[in-house]
């Protein structure tokens, strides 16, 4: 199978989990998005996807420069969602509007349990002080994220 065949069928498979996914959340919050509803806007996300990352090998065989593929994917994204600049831009705001970002993470978490779990024999070998720096990691950037939300929700007068 292709490379760009195994993409579009992980893309595809993503945004079902997503489609359930938003179901759920919404649905808690009171106002259901079906998966037919949610449709349009995982379409858009997909095809976001798609046009980023032949954006990427695009420039990437013409410039010999790489940067990440998200950076390309989110530059596609905003592009394509700026009121005035894209044609576009009120429908996929309209239909992005229907997503859930809870939604979206559920795949995204799940990929990463499975990419930990694939390399848990790498992960065993690092030792004890790998889990202290990934304790220490985590706690960090929750208080340090704690720290920014107090002092911005402090700044903007909500708390």
């Amino acid at each position: 199978m292709s490379e760009w065949a195994i993409r579009i069928k992980v893309l595809v498979i993503s945004a079902l989990f997503a489609s359930i996914g938003n179901t759920i959340a919404t649905a808690k919050s009171g106002d259901m998005v079906t998966p037919l509803e949610a449709l349009p806007g995982l379409a858009l996300m997909v095809v976001m996807v798609i046009v980023g990352c032949l954006v990427q090998e695009l420039l990437e065989k013409i410039f010999k420069f790489h940067l990440p593929t998200i950076v390309y994917i989110s530059l596609v994204a905003v592009l394509s969602s700026i009121p005035g600049f894209s044609p576009i831009a009120d429908f996929i705001i309209r239909e992005f509007n229907k997503i859930s970002l809870l939604a979206l993470c559920t795949p995204i978490l799940a990929y990463a349990g499975i990419s930990i779990g694939k390399d848990l024999e790498a992960f065993k070998k690092q030792g004890f002080a790998i889990i202290c720096v990934a304790l220490c990691t985590f706690f960090g950037t929750y208080v340090g994220s704690a720290i920014i939300a107090q002092i911005v929700l402090k700044i903007t007068g909500v708390i």
